[in-house]
């Protein structure tokens, strides 16, 4: 199974090395980092790469890369998985899955990942047992540590371990309880120059944050489940239930946890929020052109889009960039020729706009293709496939626990063509 996990950073340079079964040289990063050259955008790095003696799978997370080390043919969506689940218990136990967060707390990433993997094989990957195993750091407890010399590793072995509900640990007591759920939905879309669209996608999650009292027995439904294509469930959802009534039924684990992933394919479906005039243009033999863009809002049900930021990879032949923003201000790096346009929010009276001059190299030829926008915006209270949480029912407690939903779509990898 897994021999060796390498923690590397943006810089290429790996700050962390866990071994299991035998130390691994960290020479056969070096495949790594060929693919990684070889890729034009981290994102674009294969996660699975073979070598003469071992296959490396990865995932990019929060700019670090997380390189696992495989000496045999194993399910790679297996693995990716649990490196996920290695980066999501960074997160829940320090706030944040960052180079230096970790370096941090480099005595505890060590204790985690001992007890996540054993010889190689997943053991413990849920929070609620790990937190039990390994008491999350605080500036207490490390004072403590450091006086006493004990360290976060527990005495005894968690109470949820050996049950057949792992995820959730006995003798759970709040003041207040409360469950919350966010539904938060990114679309991925590309658009062409005529404004049809071409590619529609919209990936979804539903998070939730279930502070509960005791074995508390919960049932999700939805107005309208049949949307939902290709959901992925945590393992606290009865399956069966879902097949036959569409409704999610569980007991909770304690705390923050994503309950269910989806999808939205059918392209009739996904409505597009925002929509882009545009005319840019650069003339032959000459040594400007023109840059003109407009947005505005389409199809969001009467939520105002936010957080509106336009970023454009202008060719090479562009030295710099004379513009006027009727909205927010933009930026032109000279160097990456990276043109970014901070809008903010959107009002329909005055729709923002972004016009003026682009200067080229004297003598270039014409670029030969225009330069995609890729566009990100937010959108509060909505979830624009239309999904709505109907109701949520408690079973097995007699308090009244207070319930919330929240909607949020974002864009994914949104481009429009120009």
């Amino acid at each position: 199974m897994i021999h060796s996990l390498f923690l590397i950073n943006c810089s290429g340079d790996i700050f962390l090395e866990k071994h299991w079964k035998s130390v691994v040289s960290q020479s056969v990063c070096d495949y790594f980092f060929e693919a990684q050259e070889k890729a034009a955008d981290v994102e674009n790095v294969p996660p699975v790469i073979s070598t003469p003696h071992h296959y490396l799978i990865s995932i990019y997370r929060d700019k670090l890369f997380f390189v696992s080390v495989i000496q045999t043919e194993v399910p790679p969506l297996f693995v990716i998985e649990f490196l996920h689940r290695v980066a999501d218990t960074f997160q829940d136990y320090f706030g944040e899955c960052s180079e230096a967060a970790i370096k941090d707390n480099v005595v505890i990433v060590y204790e985690l990942l001992e007890e996540m993997l054993d010889n190689g094989f997943p053991l413990a990957t849920e929070s609620n047992i790990l937190k039990e195993l390994i008491k999350p750091p605080t500036i207490l407890r490390s004072v403590v540590n450091s006086i006493t010399g004990s360290s976060n590793v527990g005495d005894t072995l968690p109470t949820g371990q050996l049950s057949n509900i792992p995820w959730r640990r006995a003798g759970v007591k709040y003041t207040n309880n409360e469950a919350y759920f966010d539904v938060i939905e990114e679309i991925d879309a590309i658009i062409d120059k005529s404004g049809s669209t071409v590619f529609a996608e919209i990936q979804g999650v539903i998070d939730a944050c279930i502070k509960l009292s005791g074995m508390p027995d919960l049932s999700l439904s939805f107005m309208n489940p049949r949307l939902l294509d290709d959901v992925s469930f945590h393992p606290c959802i009865r399956f069966k239930r879902w097949e036959s009534e569409r409704v999610l039924s569980f007991i909770p684990p304690d705390g923050n946890f994503r309950l269910i992933s989806y999808r939205v394919s059918s392209q009739n479906l996904v409505a597009i929020p925002v929509y882009v005039k545009h005319n840019i243009s650069f003339k032959e033999n000459s040594s400007c052109g023109r840059f003109d863009i407009t947005i505005g809002p389409k199809q969001n049900m009467g939520k105002t889009v936010e957080g509106i930021t336009v970023t454009v990879h202008m060719p090479k032949v562009v030295l710099n960039m004379n513009l006027t923003p009727t909205q927010g201000s933009y930026t032109f790096d000279p160097v990456t020729k990276v043109l970014t346009w901070d809008i903010g929010k959107i009002t329909p009276q005055k729709l923002p706009s972004l016009k003026g001059l682009v200067n080229l190299q004297s003598g270039a030829p014409k670029p030969e293709e225009n330069p995609s926008l890729n566009i990100q915006f937010k959108i509060q209270q909505l979830a624009i496939s239309g999904l709505k949480v109907n109701r949520l029912d408690m079973y097995g407690e007699k308090y009244k626990p207070f319930k919330g939903v929240k909607y949020i779509t974002k864009a994914g990898k949104f481009q429009v063509r120009t």
